[in-house]
């Protein structure tokens, strides 16, 4: 069961590549994939690109293309729910678009003919997240939270106190309480969801989405994000193997 990762990062991806065994680089629908073994187990890394129609694209083409029967993706996000920190990992349970507003034809938030503004990520998959995630931390010695909940996706990246407060309170309004913002995860969600194809996402507190974001996420994607990756993909593939 062929099993795609997707990264956000070029560091985070490249250390993953490092570890493949009989590498093989393949490039399709203007991209670069890697497909190999690690930690036993065939797999096609991906960068997903920033924003949610390269994502989403990138998906579509791990599944059609190449056969993905399930999809994980590892990044980094910002912090908004209130007990959420720089270090701290977020496992999605949920994903929505904050920037979608279809209104007054459809509620805002709810995806036009879905009926719905919330794509659920896969359960199994998401639990062996949680178990990796929360191994990867204590094997390097960080005592950072594993938050389970709601991610937000949008062509935005929320670099100010003003935009973070403006966005938890709307999407609060309509009764979604997010954990964390990112680019990528609801548009690969959505796609996951039309295909009938399992897919979880786990993200790393890099910023508080506030007005020194842009600073701290630079600096955590260059330093860090790498080997949170590394780390929790390769106690997630260990469990894999044993369960």
């Amino acid at each position: 069961m062929t099993l795609a990762i997707l990264s956000a990062l070029a560091d985070e991806q490249r250390s993953l590549i490092a570890q493949l065994q009989q590498p093989h680089q393949v490039t399709h629908a203007g991209r670069m994939f890697w497909l190999g073994t690690l930690h036993g187990h065939a797999v096609v890394l991906a960068l997903s690109r920033i924003g949610k129609v390269s994502a989403a694209v990138t998906a579509s083409a791990l599944i059609e293309h190449f056969g993905a029967q399930r999809i994980i993706f590892t990044g980094v996000a910002g912090g908004v729910g209130p007990d959420v920190r720089v270090g701290d990992v977020v496992v999605a349970t949920q994903f929505i678009q904050h920037d979608l507003d279809v209104s007054p034809l459809y509620p805002r938030y709810e995806v036009p003919l879905y009926g719905q503004s919330c794509f659920a990520a896969d359960t199994v998959l998401g639990h062996q997240l949680v178990q990796a995630t929360r191994a990867a931390l204590q094997a390097m010695g960080l005592a950072a939270t594993v938050h389970l909940g709601l991610l937000a996706s949008g062509d935005q990246f929320i670099g100010s106190a003003q935009a973070s407060g403006t966005l938890c309170s709307d999407l609060a309004a309509a009764g979604h309480l997010p954990l964390a913002v990112e680019m990528e995860g609801a548009a690969v969600a959505q796609v996951c969801h039309d295909y009938g194809v399992p897919f979880a996402a786990v993200r790393t507190i890099s910023d508080r989405a506030d007005d020194s974001a842009h600073v701290d996420f630079t600096m955590f994607a260059r330093d860090v994000a790498g080997r949170y990756a590394e780390a929790i993909i390769r106690e997630f593939l260990t469990l894999l193997l044993i369960t």
